[in-house]
């Protein structure tokens, strides 16, 4: 074969390749029949990444390719710098994915003039496949319909949209109940939201709790940690703090919410301090257990003293927010202080309240 013949080949399987993303392709694998009028939203151009009917004319960065003629889209370029309005693109929704059913034009303009967004009317087509991810995105559909929230919501577990509705549910029959007429599920939702969802999340967010949860999102926490804390048959007993910054009733957060500044708000403690006193046997098994107990990440300090005790031990221990700190301590000392040879006792201290120079 001849080296013109390789080229030509290489740059039409190039061609081929080289375009937006097909709308019926993926709704068919995505198996997406249903839909839903979604109205007019503001969408990121970033997630606009293919067409219904001219993919093939786009490049990969929704470039007009050279067959494609360029008096329409330079006319709709010009318009968009100088500032004209434009009617709204009309979008199909795939997932978090958009495709233009109208508008290509106004979309390549868009992107080439550095948008961040466009205004569009959406037809979402929700997916059918049987696969995790589809029925969490179904989940997320429905929450979203029945909430009437404008904004993303996004856990990664079965079954955690529920009890955001649920949670809903019973703040829509508190300001009912509180207030001088019936509240409809979706002003309890917007109430919901920026009362209760957008604080705790902020807590969340200020504790930086996403880095010790790196598969997780902010809102697959606010879930797991709400409903620890405010669903009834799950009521414990939390750790020094944590009850303080976030009361055991939903209703009562957000009435202390209401109090405070987002800068205000209380910064969640990642670490639990604590003093142990240890007794241990005399000779050089006291030694040994210094040196052991020194080699611990928790161990902080060690002093030896005289008195009724051998050994302060200073060991500061990373919480998980909804164990109890003294559950955790008691583990920590039960594996590692209790097993050391030589060991005879060990009382344990936990500060409720410090104050450091």
């Amino acid at each position: 074969m001849k080296l013109t013949d390789i080229l030509r080949k290489a740059f039409k399987r190039r061609e081929k390749d080289d375009h937006i993303k097909s709308f019926n392709d993926d709704r068919e694998q995505e198996e997406a029949y249903e839909s839903l009028d979604r109205g007019v939203q503001m969408v990121p151009l970033d997630q606009i990444v293919g067409s219904v009917g001219r993919y093939f004319d786009f490049d990969t960065r929704f470039r007009p390719k050279r067959h494609v003629k360029s008096e329409r889209y330079l006319t709709v370029r010009d318009l968009m710098r100088e500032g004209k309005t434009l009617p709204p693109v009309c979008l199909y929704q795939i997932k978090d994915e958009f495709y233009v059913m109208d508008g290509n034009h106004r979309v390549a303009a868009a992107k080439e003039l550095g948008r961040t967004e466009i205004r569009a009317t959406i037809l979402e087509f929700i997916p059918t496949k049987n696969t995790v991810e589809n029925m969490i995105y179904q989940q997320r559909a429905e929450f979203k319909k029945t909430s009437g929230l404008p904004y993303l919501i996004t856990v990664t577990e079965l079954g955690q949209y529920s009890y955001l509705l649920d949670q809903i549910t019973k703040h829509k029959d508190y300001l009912s109940k509180t207030g001088s007429e019936p509240v409809d599920f979706k002003a309890a939702a917007l109430d919901w939201y920026q009362t209760i969802y957008q604080p705790l999340v902020a807590i969340i967010r200020k504790g930086k709790l996403t880095s010790y949860f790196p598969k997780r999102t902010l809102d697959d926490l606010f879930v797991y940690i709400s409903s620890n804390l405010w669903q009834e048959e799950r009521k414990r007993k939390y750790g020094i703090g944590i009850h303080r910054l976030i009361p055991n009733d939903m209703e009562e957060f957000r009435n202390k919410m209401k109090q405070m500044h987002n800068d205000e708000y209380p910064d969640i403690l990642q670490e639990i301090s604590a003093f142990v006193l240890i007794n241990v046997k005399g000779g050089n098994s006291e030694d040994k257990i210094i040196r052991k107990l020194f080699a611990l990440d928790e161990v902080k300090e060690i002093h030896n003293i005289h008195g009724n005790v051998d050994l302060l031990v200073k060991v500061v221990i990373k919480r998980d927010l909804l164990t109890s700190d003294s559950a955790i301590i008691f583990d920590f000392i039960s594996r590692q202080v209790h097993g050391l040879d030589g060991v005879i006792s060990t009382q344990t201290l936990i500060p409720g309240r410090s104050l450091i120079k």
